[in-house]
């Protein structure tokens, strides 16, 4: 189970670092206190737009103490944005939900659910940074991060890229579908013009010319039975 959880850290850090190249991938060492990774959002123009704050779970159970600890640590990290990348997902969240202030979900959620973030992030930070002086900006990106408008925008999104997902896995399936029916169908057609031929052949002897690949096809078929 540790070997599990230690695998989905890794593909979490390696996934971030592929697809967003600006940004800090920050490891959080094996005994240090804390989450698994930090994710430090740059952007061409700007460095250090916000933070988010990455822990992976691989249990059978999920514990609603881990959503306090995880709390503590973004305080103490300074972190703007808390996901917790879970394989089982807590009573009453059967996807990807906000829960106590800190993002829930799976590893398939997670790759459509950063993006989304990293997003926000850096607009808010561009919003806040024209609005210096006129209020608190941790604030600011607090009520907004943890809004029900903000939300459901998340959803919706992430929605969206778990549907394109199961439909390619669902054109997938039908045409390995399709591919097997007309197997079996050129097997019929095969099998079925072998014992025409066996048949007539052995009524007409040598009357009836050879077709090699048939023959070829019936002593194949007749080496296999012995």
């Amino acid at each position: 189970m540790q070997l599990q959880g230690e695998v989905q850290e890794l593909a979490i850090e390696e996934w971030l670092a592929t697809q967003f190249p600006l940004d800090t991938i920050d490891e959080v060492k094996k005994g240090a206190r804390g989450a698994d990774c930090i994710q430090i959002v740059n952007t061409r123009s700007r460095q250090n737009c916000g933070k988010i704050y990455y822990e992976s779970k691989r249990t059978k159970d999920f514990h609603t103490s881990w959503i306090e600890k995880f709390k503590a640590d973004m305080r103490e990290r300074d972190a703007d944005i808390g996901v917790l990348v879970t394989e089982v997902m807590p009573a009453g969240l059967d996807r990807m939900g906000m829960m106590e202030g800190v993002w829930v979900c799976t590893f398939e959620e997670f790759k459509g659910l950063s993006a989304v973030l990293r997003e926000s992030i850096i607009k808010l930070s561009l919003a806040m940074a024209t609005q210096e002086n006129k209020g608190d900006k941790m604030g600011m990106l607090y009520d907004f991060l943890t809004s029900t408008t903000f939300r459901m925008q998340i959803e919706a999104i992430v929605e969206g890229f778990s549907q394109m997902k199961s439909d390619l896995e669902s054109e997938k399936r039908s045409m390995q579908r399709i591919w097997k029916q007309r197997e079996r169908q050129i097997e019929k057609v095969i099998t079925n013009t072998i014992d025409m031929y066996g048949s007539i052949k052995g009524i007409a002897g040598n009357a009836i010319q050879s077709v090699k690949a048939l023959e070829l096809g019936e002593g194949a078929d007749d080496f296999d039975e012995d």
